[in-house]
C-alpha cells in the first residue's frame, strides 16, 4: 500500500470506526437487480405487474403519509393481485413491524423470502429486515446468520451490520484512532 493509500485508510477507520482498516462504506445497492423475477420461470403479466407496482407506490405514500391502514390495505392489495412476487410482502412487513405487528411481519417476511428464493433484491430486503427484528429481539445469532446471508448477496447495510455485531473489529478500530489521536498530541489552543 501506498503512502496515499496509507493515508485513505487511517481516514476511513477514523470516519467509520466500525469497518476493517481501509476498508471504506460501501455504494448503495443497484436498486433494480433481480427485482421482479418470479420463480419457477412464472412471468408477471406486464399490465398486472403494473397495477401491483401502483398499489405498492400508493401503500408507501400512504405509510409515509402517515396513514399505516391504508398502506397495509395497499399491500395486500398488491399480495392479492400477484401473490407470487415478492415485493409487497417485504412492504407489508415493515409497515406491519411499524404498528408492532412483529409476528405478522415476521410471517410476510418469511412470505417474500419463500417467492424470491432468498436471492434477489426483495431477499436481500427481507433478509436484512428479519435480522433487524431479530436483533431487537435480543437473537444476535439469528440475526448475523441473515445479515452474513444478506451480505452475501451484496448488502452493504448487512455488511456494516455484521461488523456492528463484531466487537473485536470495532474494539480495534478504536484502539487505532486513540493511537492515532495520541501520535497527533494535544489540539492546539484557539488564540
Amino acid at each position: 500500500m501506498g503512502s496515499a493509500e496509507e493515508a485513505r485508510a487511517v481516514l476511513q477507520s477514523l470516519f467509520h470506526p466500525h469497518l476493517p482498516l481501509g476498508e471504506g462504506p460501501d455504494e448503495e445497492e443497484e436498486e433494480g437487480e433481480g427485482e421482479e423475477e418470479p420463480l419457477q420461470g412464472e412471468a408477471f403479466a406486464p399490465d398486472v405487474l403494473e397495477e401491483a407496482r401502483a398499489l405498492e407506490l400508493q401503500g408507501i405514500a400512504a405509510a409515509e403519509a402517515g396513514d399505516p391502514e391504508a398502506a397495509l390495505e395497499s399491500f395486500s392489495r398488491a399480495i392479492q393481485l400477484l401473490p407470487a412476487r415478492a415485493s409487497p410482502y417485504n412492504n407489508r412487513a415493515q409497515a406491519r413491524r411499524l404498528q408492532g405487528d412483529v409476528e405478522g411481519a415476521l410471517a410476510d417476511l418469511a412470505a417474500a423470502l419463500e417467492r424470491s428464493a432468498g436471492t434477489g433484491r426483495a431477499g436481500r430486503q427481507a433478509l436484512v429486515q428479519r435480522g433487524l427484528i431479530r436483533r431487537l429481539q435480543g437473537d444476535d445469532e439469528a440475526a448475523r446468520q441473515d445479515f452474513a446471508q444478506a451480505a452475501r448477496l451484496g448488502s452493504p447495510f448487512a455488511r456494516r451490520q455484521l461488523l456492528l455485531l463484531n466487537p473485536y473489529a470495532a474494539l480495534c478500530n478504536h484502539m487505532l484512532a486513540a493511537a492515532l489521536r495520541k501520535l497527533r498530541g494535544p489540539p492546539d489552543a484557539a488564540p
